[in-house]
């Protein structure tokens, strides 16, 4: 043994193995995603192989940490609390819920609820896009108590969506109404769009406008909505076909604008 320890640790979701000193001090970490070892101490590369030995499973790439892009640089420097990519779909609603969950029995389920199982349906689906060089944010806060159900930005640009939980209802759009079965009708979408003006004056960047039908029964389009897409939460995915607005380093700096709080304080 050489006296290095390796503990295991959660960054952004992905798992570290950090190899540590008997002070406590770091000397290498080992990222399993890239099967990368990033040392800090070149004299001890025999050494950190060796206590990693157990945990490789592969072939591995062993050099300094790679230089952090201007993207990366940036979401460093952030305050956790200034940081919106740890919010989860539907945050506000469940901060909201935690802190008033409302009487135990009621005659009709809290409209809260219904909407937030919308935002996570629609929210979960969108994370799933990560993996194609999308990125999402949850919950994005705007002055005024408003807020943008999720911010999606990736290859084929930005969107603004607001997630309408329809569950078995028939839904009708005449823009600017929707109306969910038997409900008044509502003018939905000038807020839709009013959410995607608002991200594009605070991003400098032209956002799309989205409304998500989350388990509708049945829609009824009478002709396409100005500047709104008007979609179901099955047709999300769709997204990921969409390319050629936005290249990697675009889409990683948009990101990382759009993750500090103090980008939405003014808009």
């Amino acid at each position: 043994m050489n006296g290095l320890r390796v503990v295991p640790t959660w960054r952004h979701g992905q798992e570290r193995l950090y190899v540590c000193l008997p002070d406590g001090g770091n000397v290498a970490w080992y990222d399993r995603e890239t099967a990368r070892v990033n040392l800090l101490r070149d004299d001890r590369e025999g050494e950190v192989l060796e206590a990693l030995g157990p945990f490789l499973t592969g072939p591995v790439t062993v050099g300094p940490p790679p230089v952090p892009t201007p993207a990366e640089l940036a979401r460093l420097t952030l305050h956790p609390d200034d940081d919106l990519a740890p919010n989860r779909p539907g945050e506000a609603l469940l901060i909201a819920l935690e802190r008033e969950p409302g009487p135990a029995h009621r005659l009709r389920p809290d409209p809260r609820r219904r909407a937030l199982t919308a935002e996570q349906a629609a929210g979960g689906a969108l994370d799933r896009l990560d993996g194609a060089g999308w990125r999402t944010l949850h919950s994005v806060p705007l002055p005024g108590g408003d807020r943008i159900h999720h911010l999606v930005i990736g290859p084929g640009g930005l969107f603004a969506v607001h997630a309408l939980p329809a569950r078995r209802q028939r839904v009708h759009v005449t823009d600017p109404l929707v109306t969910l079965g038997r409900r008044e009708p509502l003018p939905l979408l000038r807020r839709v769009r009013a959410d995607a003006d608002r991200a594009s004056y605070a991003l400098t960047a032209e956002v799309h406008a989205v409304l998500v039908l989350v388990d509708p029964a049945d829609v009824t389009v009478r002709e396409p909505p100005r500047s709104v897409r008007v979609l179901t939460d099955g047709e999300l995915p769709g997204l990921a076909r969409l390319g050629g607005m936005l290249k990697p380093a675009d889409v990683e700096a948009l990101h990382a604008m759009a993750r500090d709080r103090a980008t939405w304080t003014r808009v």
